[in-house]
């Protein structure tokens, strides 16, 4: 077979302890899923959860120990960090149930799903989709994958960021409004999982804008954490 381009190289993510990668389908986003972030976003209460996408380019995959760099985005003025926890599927499905959804988990790792928070806002004011505040290249960097078992509690670990040796962010993901099971659920149930697929599973409060040279440093306890500059 030939094709009348290149094909893309497969994106990727390293696993801890392992020269294994893990292949990157699809990236989910759950949206406003830490109540004191829907708080400071200018929502409150338990909603039904909603899911956002980004392009497998988004991924900007950090090994552990080292620091990635980011570019600035273009047209932009408005850049928001939202640090979160990762879940990776190994096991594909649909309608899976929040009590079967730990065996389609392969791993967790610590993401960061950058924002062009004015992009954003502008479209939801016009009521127009807002891909371009969240779906663009580079806007999802993640740390190593650490396999499930390895992992620890992470239902109940601290998960913080950093913008240059100041804390931002910081809660737990037990303050999640819909678990990382609810979600499974959810989102099982209006598309298929795949092999590869990695949820990013909400942000907590403390969102708030990043410029070029600021080094970002966030992590989730038991996980590898991850650092980038913004460039």
């Amino acid at each position: 077979m030939s094709f009348v381009v290149t094909p893309p190289a497969t994106v990727s993510v390293p696993v801890v302890g392992t020269q294994d990668r893990f292949p990157v389908h699809r990236i989910y986003c759950v949206g406003r899923n830490y109540e004191e972030h829907a708080k400071e976003m200018g929502f409150t209460g338990r909603e039904p959860p909603f899911f956002f996408l980004k392009p497998a380019d988004a991924i900007v995959a950090v090994d552990a120990g080292s620091q990635a760099s980011m570019p600035y985005p273009s047209l932009t003025h408005n850049l928001h960090h939202e640090i979160e926890l990762v879940v990776a599927i190994g096991k594909g499905g649909k309608n899976i149930l929040a009590a079967d959804a730990q065996h389609h988990i392969f791993g967790y790792a610590v993401g960061l799903d950058m924002t062009r928070r004015d992009l954003q806002n502008e479209m939801k004011k016009q009521g127009r989709p807002w891909c371009i505040g969240k779906a663009f290249e580079q806007s999802a960097p993640i740390g190593p994958i650490t396999p499930a078992a390895q992992a620890g509690d992470v239902e109940h670990a601290e998960i913080y960021l950093q913008v240059n040796g100041q804390d931002r962010q910081r809660s737990h993901v037990s303050k999640l409004i819909w678990s990382i099971a609810e979600s499974i659920e959810h989102l099982s149930a209006a598309w298929e999982l795949q092999p590869g697929d990695l949820i990013y599973t909400g942000t907590p409060e403390g969102v708030a804008a990043v410029v070029k040279g600021d080094t970002l440093t966030g992590g989730v306890a038991g996980l590898e954490p991850l650092s980038i500059q913004i460039s």
